[in-house]
């Protein structure tokens, strides 16, 4: 009798610690859902707002102008740092360079950097990957001394 009831006990908690495993897992899986959701979200309304600012006539380079950052670094290379790039296209704001953690993956028609590498001077960094502001923001703070600018806050500030 005792041998069944242990076996029994054994049966039930292990089935309890693979619960308690199972709900861990998913609970993860959830979370990083809905970060990856919230993410998502924040490229969609920071885009409508660029669209926006399009239709109004307006441009970033007025920004820039505003605030005289002649020359900028962008931080963030995907899609919306290359729209970022071809908005400046052509404009009085030399984007001098570019800071990417697969700079050497990545082709444009200017120099990348990682964070590993020196940072030239720069009147502004301008980060396009949103998200993730503050965290780049307090690494980049120990590169380079200029304003940090969240792309984001820009097309707001328009």
């Amino acid at each position: 009798m005792k041998k069944g009831m242990i076996a029994t006990i054994s049966t039930v908690l292990g089935v309890a610690a693979g619960a308690v495993v199972v709900s861990k897992a998913a609970s993860e899986t959830t979370s990083k859902t809905k970060q990856m959701s919230d993410k998502h979200l924040a490229l969609y309304l920071m885009m409508n707002r660029w669209v926006e600012i399009k239709q109004e006539g307006k441009s970033l380079v007025d920004f820039f102008i505003k605030n005289n950052y002649r020359t900028i670094a962008v931080y963030g290379m995907s899609y919306t740092g290359e729209r970022l790039l071809n908005e400046l296209k052509d404009s009085n704001i030399t984007v001098k360079y570019g800071i990417d953690q697969r700079a050497d993956e990545i082709y444009t028609g200017i120099d990348l950097i990682t964070m590993d590498d020196e940072f030239p001077e720069v009147d502004a960094v301008v980060v396009t990957p949103i998200f993730f502001f503050d965290e780049i923001r307090n690494k980049v703070s120990y590169k380079i001394d200029c304003p940090i600018i969240s792309l984001e806050d820009i097309l707001y500030e328009l």
